[in-house]
């Protein structure tokens, strides 16, 4: 990229067609920039959705035969290791991204689409393939609209990320107590709080993960950026069509 504090870019007296010409010049590079790094994002998330439903599908393929289906319903130390290994994932990435080398965490992001695969591969046994599908379709075009939405407002969504978090905590609570109370109604509830959470989400994400790239343009760290970017547009992509799978999903096979 060019060094837009070269004393040669500034403007001098008499110059100001080649002052307004070089500020047009950056302005265009710098966007150009932009759309390239956004374009990395989405890409990097869409592709780690894709790989997550392939693997999902393939550990599910046969039903009741099929390998999830053995671990998941057959009992067994393994099954815990498939569900939390997401989680590790997670926390491996989040605590290492700045000592890592691009590599690692690239491969950490492709891991963590695979093991989520192999965790979110029950939906194919306790769903239609019809619900999954619908489900599916909406939470893309719900995405697709909130994430234009972030990228586009002039409005600064920062001060949401402290009420978000909030009530992504509350809302984790309620889902584990409500493991123990099975109660109907207040899965409801915490479903449909869960769709607008990681809706708010996906817009403040989206916000953030563009205002991001004024710090990181021309360094080193624009791939790592771009991979804990899309990791978490991913997470509000795939928590997003959860939610709406267990509020609409109600053909079961």
């Amino acid at each position: 990229m060019a060094n837009w504090s070269d004393p040669q870019s500034t403007g001098r007296p008499g110059a100001a067609p080649f002052g307004a010409s070089a500020t047009g010049a950056r302005s265009a590079a710098y966007d150009a920039g932009l759309r390239s790094y956004m374009l990395s994002v989405y890409n990097y998330m869409a592709s780690g959705v894709l790989l997550t439903g392939i693997v999902a599908l393939l550990f599910a393929w046969g039903g009741e035969t099929s390998p999830a289906a053995q671990v998941f319903f057959g009992g067994g130390l393994l099954k815990y290791v498939i569900m939390f290994a997401p989680l590790g994932f997670v926390f491996a990435m989040s605590a290492g991204q700045a000592r890592m080398k691009t590599s690692t965490l690239q491969m950490l992001f492709w891991g963590f689409a695979v093991v989520m695969g192999l965790s979110l591969s029950t939906i194919f046994l306790r769903y239609s393939t019809v619900a999954i599908a619908q489900a599916f379709f909406a939470t893309s075009a719900g995405f697709a609209g909130l994430s234009l939405y972030g990228y586009t407002t002039k409005r600064d969504l920062s001060a949401f990320g402290t009420f978000l978090l909030v009530g992504l905590i509350g809302l984790i609570v309620a889902s584990l107590i409500n493991m123990f109370l099975h109660s109907g109604p207040l899965d409801m509830v915490i479903s449909l709080v869960g769709v607008l959470l990681f809706a708010g989400l996906t817009a403040y994400d989206t916000q953030r993960t563009k205002s991001m790239y004024a710090y990181v343009a021309g360094t080193d760290g624009v791939t790592r950026t771009v991979v804990m970017s899309a990791l978490s547009l991913y997470l509000d992509f795939i928590n997003m069509f959860l939610f709406i799978l267990r509020m609409f999903g109600g053909n079961r096979n």
